[in-house]
């Protein structure tokens, strides 16, 4: 079945990668504004100026360099390296990073390089200015096709912008299906479902997140648990995530992401203890008794039957607000990886939003093929849901521990 599957997934290598990464491929982190004309008042002009973020090794080895170069580490060596390399790294940014000014070519020139640190990974952070000729009435395109799937190095490459340019405020996420923004196109729908989009792939393949949920819906007993748990984890994650991303909060990563992963851990082994204690409900007797059709009647209504008298409530007691508490942390690491640390404005805004409405529909699509599945097992096969459900826990629960210890020693 799928929960089968995906607990084979998890027991191999790539989990370990996708601790570490938090993701399968990468993204690069673009600010694009008017830069003051040269001939013309301060700001008037097209020129633009463009400050982007690169992972360092993955730039370091797209651009071709010998190992020294890639796997040096600490912000000294990695500087000295992108200074001796400045004109190879250069030429493979500006082949791959274009500004156009009503259809014409803006000219690169590299003024700035420095690094910093984005989550647990250090980023070249490149500063160019782009001389455009042309009035300052016209239209800027702005392309990216860095870190293609070609490489091999990374796949699915997203180029998130946000930009000031042509008297437009937005945001916009580049992919190789659409690389290109261009100003005047009133984008403000299109920016909603590309930040929708991003959303919903950062929890599907944010392997760290959907174990959360996972392990939180194994603990579920009845629809009422599910939507309680759900609404506590969603509420304190958008918080947090829109008040990291708006630079209200910061939090450090190295706080952030061993925490997510301890959180992991403990709602694992929660669920490891209740169904030992038989406080999973996991047959047809625990659900309400009778036939196959009442337990799992039982299980999708609001209320569902009583507890058993022995049946432990301590978790019943402190679920929501132990899942309120590390949904706020979850959140600031969904913040960490969109990338946004900006002001407050209504174009950013309503890129946070989409973000998290994306988030949300993976999620609940998630728990509404899920969880009726888990019902299922529970009723029609107790004796294997039990063996299945502890197996897939202890998986869980050993895997975030792993990323607890690997994330504190990174």
């Amino acid at each position: 079945m799928a929960l089968a599957g995906l607990l084979a997934v998890l027991s191999s290598p790539v989990v370990g990668q996708a601790a570490q990464a938090h993701d399968a491929t990468s993204d690069v982190y673009a600010e694009v504004t008017t830069a003051p004309s040269s001939s013309g008042p301060e700001g008037a002009g097209p020129d633009v100026a463009a400050v982007l973020d690169l992972e360092y090794d993955l730039l370091m080895k797209s651009a071709w360099l010998r190992a020294e170069a890639y796997e040096a580490t600490g912000r000294d060596a990695q500087l000295a390296q992108l200074d001796e390399h400045e004109a190879e790294v250069d030429g493979y940014v500006t082949d791959r990073f274009a500004v156009t000014y009503d259809g014409e070519p803006c000219e690169p020139a590299l003024s700035g390089v420095d690094l910093v640190e984005r989550g647990e990974r250090a980023y070249a952070s490149l500063t160019y200015t782009f001389a455009c000729d042309g009035e300052p009435e016209g239209v800027h395109e702005v392309s990216s096709a860095l870190f293609p799937d070609a490489e091999s190095f990374v796949h699915s490459t997203e180029t998130i912008i946000r930009y000031s340019l042509d008297e437009e405020d937005g945001s916009a996420v580049l992919t190789t299906a659409s690389p290109t923004l261009t100003t005047g196109e009133h984008r403000l729908l299109r920016q909603v479902g590309e930040f929708f989009v991003l959303g919903g792939e950062h929890l599907l393949f944010g392997i760290d997140h959907v174990l959360f949920l996972l392990a939180l819906l194994i603990g579920s007993r009845r629809l009422r648990d599910v939507v309680l748990t759900a609404t506590a984890f969603t509420v304190a994650h958008s918080v947090t995530f829109l008040l990291a991303a708006l630079g209200v909060v910061s939090v450090p990563a190295i706080v952030v992401e061993p925490v997510i992963a301890a959180s992991i851990a403990v709602v694992a082994v929660v669920d490891l203890a209740l169904i030992r204690r038989g406080g999973v409900a996991l047959d047809g007797a625990a659900l309400g008794g009778g036939p196959a059709s009442g337990p799992v009647r039982d299980a999708l209504r609001w209320s569902g039957p009583a507890r058993s008298r022995d049946e432990p409530g301590a978790w019943d007691r402190w679920r929501l607000p132990v899942v309120f508490v590390f949904g706020l942390v979850h959140g600031v690491g969904f913040a960490g990886a969109l990338g946004i640390d900006a002001a407050w404005s209504w174009t950013l805004l309503w890129s946070l939003l989409s973000f998290n409405v994306g988030i949300e529909a993976v999620q609940l699509g998630i728990i509404a093929v899920v969880f009726p599945l888990l019902v299922l097992l529970r009723v029609r096969a107790p004796r294997t849901a039990r063996w299945t459900l502890g197996a897939g826990c202890a998986v869980i629960a050993a895997v975030a521990l792993w990323w607890v210890v690997e994330r504190l020693a990174f």
